[in-house]
């Protein structure tokens, strides 16, 4: 596991950044990733999709907590759902308060794969600790 890389500002939304840090939205929270959410996302050609995620994570970090259209998938993963494109999911799991663990990513069309793999990971992840 290894911390979140940024995107260039340029590719998200500004405003919302400025207005959250303005109203005092900057308790942040630990975001980490696993290698394996690291290269879908590298991989990920659609930019606005990218951009999109990016933002959000962004926003989730700066407000301490997830936010926007989060649904649980059973046991301790959730994903995080973005209509555009192919539908993009972000499976992510909270431990504690302050960290937010991103395991994979994926659309749609690969929704009950992506959960699983998902799982997996979480338990790989666990079974390291």
């Amino acid at each position: 596991m290894r911390y979140y890389p940024e995107i260039p500002l340029k590719l998200c939304n500004p405003p919302l950044l400025v207005l959250m840090y303005s109203m005092g939205y900057s308790n942040g929270m630990e975001i980490k990733q696993s290698n394996e959410f690291a290269k879908w996302f590298r991989k990920l050609k659609n930019h606005e999709a990218k951009a999109a995620i990016q933002a959000r994570l962004d926003a989730c970090r700066l407000a301490g907590r997830p936010l926007g259209d989060i649904k649980p998938t059973g046991g301790a993963v959730s994903e995080m759902r973005f209509h555009l494109g192919a539908g993009y999911r972000v499976y992510f799991t909270m431990r504690g308060n302050v960290l937010m663990l991103l395991l994979a990513g994926g659309d749609k069309s690969t929704q009950q794969v992506d959960i699983k793999r998902a799982h997996d990971i979480l338990n790989d992840y666990k079974e390291q600790q």
